[in-house]
């Protein structure tokens, strides 16, 4: 009893020690799936901690009393705070916000910010149409593809919410941890399109925002086989797919982003929902420390390049076209923040205040430029938490659970908004 007394204090002590350490990029890459268990499983970790305290009280095993009432202790402190309410819908929507979304549409939201255990799924089971062709890239016989979720039993909201993957725009595909995320909309009666876009080297920034928009233009023109309004439709994404998601419903008619064919299309949107997605490509140059890889030779723009790279050996030069001294026009063209103004749609942003890949302070900077340009906005920042704290574990998360109340809150809000 006495080693067990010893392991349960330390490893929650250890767990939440973790929650202080601000990654640096690259090497934190290869430790934040440790802080990823660490915040998933804070309930537990805190647990843990008090079992260890009350058999080291049991046993006199002294050491082990401190370690295990820490380490609940900032577990505890830490659920707390990723999970308390927050006043962003009353600044966005008005103080009588929570009485714009329909009773009947607030049953099938989640009712509180964390539980122990949240069964996310619908029933009956959705419809999961896989593989369905968006777009043929023009001269070639290469055909995107996305996957779309929607309800089976007549309960249609009409609202669409169009989801880009994340990978760091070289990584990475539809369908990719994400099942759970999506039952729970459906659940609600919203469309889900699952996106797969070409990634980089096959093609930049450019060609990767053509094929955010051809997917726009797609659900458009779909719309009425899905039961959805074309003028409900929210983009939203994680990580890279937020940034792209950002950018695309910032810039509906924006030539530089706009495919020759798309031009004339509605490619606008009602909503932009971004998990932990850049917001200005200047500030995520800097965060990850691309300034490592500016004097290394050119790389290859053959696909096949990539496969000899990880995810911590990105460049920023090939998707953008060179770097800030010879591109900075591209930089900022491809950075949301440049693109704000009055008329951009509402927003919600969610992010933790350490993430390793997106400045939390850009981020914040967007929110800022956006409520001063009257665009409504919400900005939901998660203490001790790093990138991509959504993927782990949701079923029984504190940040991944508390980011989905406020998602269902945003897009009812969006759905019965004139």
């Amino acid at each position: 009893m006495i080693t067990l007394a010893y392991i349960f204090s330390g490893l929650s002590l250890l767990m939440s020690i973790l929650f202080l350490i601000r990654l640096k990029f690259p090497q934190g890459f290869f430790v934040i799936p440790v802080k990823l268990i660490a915040g998933a499983l804070s309930p537990y970790w805190a647990t843990m901690g008090a079992v260890g305290a009350v058999i080291g009280l049991a046993y006199q095993v002294l050491w082990a009393i401190p370690m295990g009432v820490l380490g609940t202790g900032m577990m505890v402190w830490y659920v707390w705070r990723v999970t308390r309410n927050h006043n962003g819908f009353e600044k966005a929507f008005g103080a009588g916000w929570s009485n714009q979304i329909p009773p009947q549409q607030a049953r099938n939201m989640l009712q509180k910010r964390w539980t122990w255990f949240l069964e996310m799924k619908a029933t009956p089971e959705p419809v999961w149409e896989r593989d369905i062709p968006f777009w043929t890239v023009p001269n070639t016989q290469r055909k995107l593809l996305c996957d779309v979720w929607h309800p089976d039993n007549g309960n249609i909201s009409g609202l669409a919410f169009i989801f880009f993957h994340g990978g760091a725009w070289y990584f990475m595909d539809k369908d990719m941890l994400t099942r759970p995320f999506f039952r729970h909309l459906v659940a609600q009666g919203h469309t889900v399109m699952d996106v797969s876009y070409r990634l980089c080297p096959e093609v930049d920034i450019y060609g990767m925002t053509g094929d955010v928009k051809h997917a726009i233009a797609w659900m458009k023109t779909n719309a009425s086989r899905y039961g959805v309004n074309p003028d409900k439709i929210v983009l939203g994404g994680g990580s890279a797919g937020g940034h792209l998601a950002l950018l695309a419903g910032y810039t509906p008619g924006l030539p530089e982003l706009t495919p020759d064919e798309l031009k004339s299309a509605d490619l606008s949107v009602c909503g932009v929902i971004s998990y932990y997605g850049p917001t200005d490509m200047l500030a995520e140059y800097q965060h990850t420390n691309q300034q490592r890889l500016v004097d290394l030779p050119p790389v290859s723009l053959d696909p096949d390049s990539i496969k000899n790279t990880g995810p911590a050996d990105w460049r920023m030069d090939i998707f953008l076209g060179g770097w800030p001294q010879n591109a900075l026009t591209s930089y900022q063209l491809a950075s949301p923040l440049t693109h704000v103004q009055p008329g951009c749609p509402p927003t919600l942003l969610i992010q933790g205040d350490k993430d390793l890949i997106t400045p939390v302070e850009a981020t914040c900077e967007l929110y800022t430029k956006l409520v001063e340009s009257g665009v409504p906005a919400i900005n939901v920042v998660f203490p001790w938490t790093d990138h991509a704290f959504d993927v782990l574990l949701p079923q029984i998360s504190p940040p991944a659970q508390s980011a989905l109340y406020d998602v269902d809150r945003f897009l009812a809000l969006l759905l019965n908004k004139n």
